[in-house]
């Protein structure tokens, strides 16, 4: 069986996981009163990614998962992903879907 190309394998899961830590080292968080999830944070050097919660944690945790998604939808349109310090992510070659 061919191996599947876009597999993320053989420490890129590290990788990735690296870049989201850094991504969350560096997220600006605030807390706004009178809403239902209070806890608002970004992190400034994605574009446009942000997330809420009703904790902290609870906004830490979505703010990791958009960032997850976010760097998904890059990899598959082939767009280029800014380094955050020392970790960088990159695809091998454009995704492509459909026929």
């Amino acid at each position: 069986m061919a191996e599947d190309p876009y597999r993320i394998t053989n420490g890129k899961e590290k990788m990735i996981v690296e870049y989201i830590n850094a991504a969350l080292a560096r997220a600006a968080y605030e807390k706004i009163e009178d809403v239902a999830n209070p806890y608002y944070g970004q992190v400034p050097v994605l574009k446009g990614v942000w997330a809420t919660g009703k904790t902290l944690e609870e906004c830490r945790g979505h703010l990791a998962e958009v960032i997850e998604g976010w760097l998904i939808v890059r990899l598959r349109k082939g767009l280029t992903i800014p380094p955050i310090g020392k970790h960088q992510v990159k695809a091998a070659r454009a995704l492509r879907f459909g026929t």
